[in-house]
């Protein structure tokens, strides 16, 4: 491994959400990375405050610019063999492989993130991707959040990834996800069609805008709840941050997600470090065979607790 690397800063103001937390668990929060990488960066010295190093327990101001500093290798993004036993391989054949990913995995390796991603957890198991694409992203035809869970495809050979990325461009993939929304939207059912960009001001948030790419997102309540309301979620389009970004803008953001509105105190109450969205299914021909494809996953663990407390337990936010 090349062990020379090029140095870049982003600079983040920090958002009212977090503001008062601690740095690991507001950087976690603000980066959509797990709070123990997080942690690991903030050890590392990785994040400043003006020009200093941040602890881990010291608590971020509404004033604070908050530094952080990317590294990445001069021989480019590397796929690091590294397994993650909640992660699991729901199917795969000559072509394809189906993976249920636990929130805190990457899609893929990207700048600034140091925790295990997909094609580096396939690989410690032996599973081979693609080699179509670029070298972190191989085989990847689709992404899920770090922070979201849920159903992905993966192609393993070179027809496959060309058949996928063309159903996906074409959205003759079935993609459906629940989340939990703060609030009770109405209608009860609809759909949001705005353009998403990415922020002016925040660089690593998306926003509605005039200039943006189109997005298409359809939504059902399922079970009102409490404060909070569960949905069904069926996507045209595939932007970054679609969801969060749409159901902010509906004025309903994802419980446990501050860096689009949500209010922290109902997902602490709920014991959430996370946006409540989970990818529950995924339907899509076989680009082989033409057969068609429909795979489910249930909810993990934390996501069902949040939902259960919310279910049973009366408190006050």
């Amino acid at each position: 491994m090349n062990l020379e690397a090029d140095v870049q800063s982003k600079f983040l103001p920090v958002p009212d959400a977090v503001v008062g937390q601690r740095a690991d668990a507001a950087i976690s929060k603000m980066l959509g990375i797990s709070r123990t990488q997080a942690a690991e960066m903030l050890e590392a010295g990785e994040v400043l405050r003006q020009g200093a190093s941040v602890g881990k327990s010291d608590r971020l101001q509404a004033t604070d610019v908050i530094e952080v500093l990317l590294v990445e290798k001069v021989s480019g993004l590397e796929v690091v063999a590294q397994d993650v036993g909640e992660l699991k391989v729901i199917f795969q054949d000559d072509h394809i492989v189906v993976i249920d990913k636990p929130s805190g995995v990457v899609s893929h390796p990207s700048q600034g993130f140091v925790g295990p991603s997909v094609p580096g957890v396939l690989l410690a198991r032996g599973i081979q991707l693609s080699t179509s694409g670029a070298q972190e992203r191989q085989g990847i035809v689709q992404r899920l959040d770090v922070g979201t869970s849920g159903l992905m495809v993966l192609a393993k050979s070179e027809r496959a990834y060309s058949v996928l990325k063309q159903a996906f461009r074409d959205r003759n993939v079935q993609k459906t996800y629940h989340a939990l929304a703060q609030g009770h939207p109405e209608p009860l059912q609809g759909t949001i069609d705005t353009p998403i960009a990415r922020s002016t001001k925040h660089d690593y948030k998306f926003t509605i805008s005039p200039d943006g790419k189109p997005s298409v997102t359809h939504y059902k309540t399922i079970e009102m709840l409490p404060a909070a309301a569960l949905l069904e979620i069926g996507l045209e389009t595939g932007r970054t941050h679609q969801i969060r970004v749409h159901m902010s803008h509906f004025r309903h953001p994802l419980v446990g997600d501050p860096l689009y509105g949500a209010d922290p105190k109902l997902a602490s109450a709920l014991g959430l470090d996370r946006q409540w969205l989970h990818a529950v299914k995924l339907g899509f021909q076989h680009p082989i065979s033409g057969a068609e494809l429909e795979f489910e996953s249930e909810y993990p663990t934390d996501l069902k607790l949040a939902l259960d407390r919310l279910r049973e337990v009366t408190f006050r936010f």
